[in-house]
């Protein structure tokens, strides 16, 4: 096992700051190369606890502010135009990272697409959720209207 101090929030294991013990392979493939995590060192401690008072600083400030976005995304519509076939049926899938985009194509703020979260495959056209985290108090619920492109053939 391997003991990592996380540099930012990977879903399922912790936030930034959070101390884990993962298998090796885990850490040596995906953690470390990709940038989410450092190695556990007896100076490292110092780095958590002042990322620790970081994020406990941000998320007084954020909560508010989480708050506040929660409200504007739960009493808007968001609009993703796919292209589809005859039946409605999507060609491909809409993705975290397309609600992420048409959130903020809205003017709805900016989020990303690791804090949107799909309830189930959306492969055809219609009205469906989807939940975004913006806290880790706050999490709202986004109306999402996906619609057929129109083809625009130059």
């Amino acid at each position: 096992m391997a003991k990592l101090i996380l540099t930012q929030e990977v879903a399922g294991l912790g936030t930034d700051g959070d101390v884990v013990e993962v298998k090796n392979g885990y850490a040596r493939n995906y953690l470390l190369p990709r940038g989410f995590a450092t190695v556990w060192t007896k100076g490292g401690e110092k780095q958590v606890e002042s990322l620790q008072a970081s994020r406990a600083a941000r998320a007084a400030a954020s909560l508010e502010d989480a708050q506040a976005q929660a409200q504007k995304l739960q009493s808007a519509t968001v609009r993703i135009d796919r292209k589809a076939g005859e039946e409605g049926r999507l060609f491909g899938a809409v993705q975290a990272a397309d609600v992420a985009e048409a959130i903020e194509a809205a003017g709805l703020g900016t989020v990303s697409k690791r804090q949107v979260t799909l309830p189930a495959h959306i492969k055809a056209v219609g009205h469906h959720e989807a939940q975004v985290r913006l806290h880790d108090e706050v999490v709202a619920t986004v109306a999402l209207q996906v619609v057929a492109a129109k083809d625009s053939k130059k």
